[in-house]
C-alpha cells in the first residue's frame, strides 16, 4: 500500500489582460481567470493572486479577477489582489513581492499558453520559485491568429532578456522590494 503525498500549492498568481471595456473583462482575461480557478481548485492552492493594475480606464484588472473568481466559488479570504502592475515583468515584481512576504516556494503562475514563457522566464530571472499553466487557444481565435501571438510574444521575451542582462530591471525591484 503506498501513500500519495500531494504537495500544497502555496499560490496560483493570474496575470491580467485587458478589459473590454470598464469594469468588463476582455476575452483573454476571462480565459486566463477561468483557468487559473480550475488551477486553484484544482492543486488545491491556499490562496490565489490576482495581478493587474489599471491600464486603460479603471478598474485595475485584478478588481475584475477578484470579481470573477468570487462568482466561480472562490472564498474572498482566499483571493489577493495585486492591483498595481501595468505589464508582466510589474506582475512579476509586485507578485513576487507577495510571494517573498509570505514565504511562499510553490506557486502556480497563469496565463496564456503563448506568454507562459515569457512570464516564467522574468519570474525566474528575479529568483523566484514558480512553475506554470497555460491557458489553450481557444476554438474561435484562428491557428495563425494564435501563431502570431506566439511570434509577438518571442521578440518580447528576447528584448526581457536584453533589460535583464543590461541589469535595467534593478532599480525597480530594489524600490518594490526595498532591498
Amino acid at each position: 500500500m503506498g501513500l500519495s503525498v500531494r504537495l500544497m500549492t502555496d499560490a496560483v498568481v493570474v496575470l491580467g489582460a485587458a478589459l473590454a471595456a470598464p469594469g468588463v473583462p476582455g476575452p483573454a482575461l476571462q480565459r486566463r481567470l477561468e483557468h487559473g480557478v480550475a488551477v486553484f481548485f484544482d492543486r488545491g492552492a491556499e490562496h490565489l493572486v490576482v495581478s493587474g493594475g489599471v491600464v486603460g480606464p479603471p478598474p485595475a484588472e485584478a478588481h475584475v479577477m477578484r470579481d470573477l473568481a468570487l462568482a466561480r466559488g472562490v472564498a474572498a479570504d482566499r483571493i489577493i489582489v495585486e492591483d498595481v502592475a501595468r505589464n508582466t515583468f510589474e506582475n512579476a515584481v509586485y507578485s513576487g513581492r507577495i510571494m517573498r512576504e509570505r514565504g511562499w516556494r510553490r506557486v502556480v503562475v497563469v496565463t496564456d499558453a503563448f506568454h507562459l514563457p515569457r512570464a516564467l522566464y522574468v519570474f525566474r530571472r528575479l529568483g523566484l520559485e514558480v512553475s506554470g499553466e497555460g491557458a489553450a487557444r481557444p476554438s474561435h481565435i484562428s491557428q495563425l491568429d494564435w501563431l502570431r501571438s506566439q511570434f509577438d510574444e518571442r521578440v518580447r521575451l528576447a528584448c526581457s532578456a536584453v533589460l535583464f542582462l543590461r541589469g535595467a530591471h534593478k532599480p525597480f525591484v530594489t524600490r518594490v522590494w526595498g532591498e
